[in-house]
């Protein structure tokens, strides 16, 4: 039993891949009048999609130091075929990401899905591409799912209609198009230099570049990584970041959560293959040039967050001081920091995407006219039924605006909505108890062992100073700008109507808050596995030797075990 199920792990690989495309051309099938049928559809895939992606976290957690699953989807030999590769930082980032999916498709459901026609099956081509980019091993594929992932966002950004989105997603769809096309720049020249589009054989043959090529090579991995971080939202290159996002409907802006961390994961992918420590004179090239623009971002992200009042815009933000800071801390090239990033990483895109759902809630709540937004512990149809001019009942004294003072209960929708903004804002400015301040505290040790290390000092110590000075000046102005909103929104405002929550949107913020909490529960072990995953990333050589490794299926006729008989 056991046996079987080793064997047929490595099939698994393809499905992330294969259920969103097969549940999308369903879909288009049933035409446009089906939408129920297309809701559960998309809800029953996204479950099984989480299903999969736990399924292979715990199979490469559990397969040994260098946990590397490889398959070739055209039984092809490496490097001529289509390889899929499942390490633990893509199984992360598929577990990441179908989380996500099922949470920003429960919201949904609740009404978004309705505001435009096919919505559900970009949907399923978003996390298509995802899905693809974070599991492929070469770099052609990669911009095919990165493709399919971005024409899909085209769609989803523009649903719900509206000017706002319409501006935006024109700029959004003008900036991806000149970095696909950089992509492809990138890609041929790499192409090439090195005869190859497979990663790891790409790896190989980086050490033995002849020395008049290898201008040649630095200057296509330059251009591949400036579309990379357009896609991560890096400085300079993110002034479409805030409007996109803060255009986009709730439930697809929570999705494209994890986008920018795509490019990030692209970036720590090709660069820690390529230009490993044993490249050559190509060694760790762009490391330092990697700090300082993830630095940049991080230090352009703090400031937006604190200069803007406009909720969304501030989530926006928040997710650019999530990828600058993942940028600057993995450039550094050291296990320690990189495993804080990751585990940072995971906690911020938990907690913004819950932000942009929870943004929604509260601007509904300025334009409802649901129902009073504080009521006394008397009868609700005696509590503002006090005429001005009238004294109160003995015992309860009343406010200016002629309310109750003492005994006014917290309506549950806006207990709920308080709560939720506060566990964001503790993550995002990186305060205990919750995972923001794990991870911070991990990079900030890291760091503080690169600055101790004497053949380093010299080299390191402006940046190493620069991003611990940045992690804790950006967490402050992070909690300024949190508090500030929390008063206007929360605090200050006086009978404002209560919005009605739905258990179908109050559900799956509970749930990415919860997985929050669970992070910072688990910190132990989830750094464990960061710390793991960033090893296997800094010392590659477990990744290439498996992919090489991996050999076609051979034919039953050819093995005589089956097929046709003479």
């Amino acid at each position: 039993m056991t046996d079987a199920i080793e064997h047929l792990m490595p099939h698994l690989l393809v499905a992330p891949i294969l259920l969103p495309m097969v549940t999308a051309a369903v879909m288009l099938l049933l035409g446009d009048r089906r939408r129920p049928a297309k809701q559960v559809l998309n809800a029953l895939a996204c479950l099984l999609n989480l299903a999969l992606a736990v399924a292979l976290l715990l199979w490469v957690r559990h397969a040994g130091q260098q946990a590397v699953g490889v398959y070739l989807p055209g039984n092809w030999p490496v490097p001529y075929g289509i390889v899929l590769v499942a390490d633990r930082l893509s199984a992360m980032m598929l577990l990441l990401t179908a989380v996500l999916g099922v949470a920003s498709m429960a919201y949904a459901s609740a009404r978004w899905d309705r505001a435009g026609v096919h919505f559900h099956p970009l949907f399923q081509m978003q996390l298509l591409g995802l899905n693809g980019a974070f599991l492929t091993a070469d770099l052609f594929n990669l911009f095919v799912f990165f493709e399919i992932m971005l024409t899909a966002s085209y769609g989803l950004l523009l649903h719900g209609s509206g000017w706002p989105r319409v501006r935006a997603g024109l700029h959004y769809v003008a900036v991806n198009l000149l970095a696909s096309t950089l992509f492809l720049i990138g890609v041929a020249i790499l192409y090439g230099v090195t005869g190859t589009l497979n990663l790891a054989d790409m790896a190989i043959m980086v050490p033995a570049i002849p020395e008049a090529d290898r201008g040649l090579l630095h200057a296509g991995a330059a251009i591949l990584a400036i579309a990379f971080l357009v896609k991560a939202g890096a400085w300079p290159l993110n002034f479409w970041l805030a409007p996109a996002y803060s255009a986009a409907a709730a439930p697809v802006a929570a999705l494209f959560a994890i986008m920018t961390k795509l490019g990030v994961y692209a970036v720590l992918r090709v660069w820690t293959l390529l230009f490993a420590p044993d490249a050559g004179v190509s060694a760790q090239f762009g490391s330092a040039a990697l700090v300082w623009i993830g630095l940049a971002t991080l230090a352009f992200g703090a400031i937006g967050v604190i200069a803007t009042r406009h909720l969304g815009r501030m989530a926006a933000a928040c997710v650019i001081v999530s990828s600058g800071t993942v940028l600057a801390a993995i450039g550094f090239g050291r296990p320690a920091i990189t495993a804080g990033a990751l585990y940072y990483a995971l906690g911020s895109t938990l907690a913004v995407s819950a932000f942009f759902l929870i943004i929604e809630m509260i601007e509904r709540s300025r334009a409802s006219d649901e129902t009073p937004l504080y009521v006394s512990e008397v009868e609700p149809e005696e509590a503002f039924a006090y005429p001005v001019d009238l004294m109160p009942p003995p015992g309860v004294n009343l406010d200016e605006d002629e309310r109750p003072l003492i005994g006014q209960a917290i309506p549950a929708a806006m207990a709920f909505l308080g709560l939720a903004f506060v566990a964001c804002a503790l993550t995002l400015s990186g305060l205990p108890p919750l995972s923001g301040f794990v991870g911070k505290v991990v990079m900030l040790s890291g760091l503080l062992g690169a600055a101790e290390v004497d053949g380093h000092a010299v080299q390191v110590a402006t940046p190493v100073w620069t991003l611990m000075g940045l992690l804790i000046g950006g967490g402050l102005l992070t909690t300024i700008a949190m508090s500030r909103a929390g008063v206007r929104y929360f605090w200050a405002p006086q009978g404002r109507p209560v919005p009605r929550l739905r258990v179908a949107e109050t559900a799956p913020i509970a749930l990415l808050l919860l997985l929050v909490g669970v992070l910072a529960w688990q910190a132990d072990a989830v750094l464990r596995f960061t710390t793991a995953a960033a090893r296997a990333l800094h010392e590659p050589g477990g990744y290439i030797g498996s992919v090489v490794a991996a050999q076609p299926v051979p034919s039953p006729v050819a093995t005589g075990k089956g097929g046709l008989r003479r």
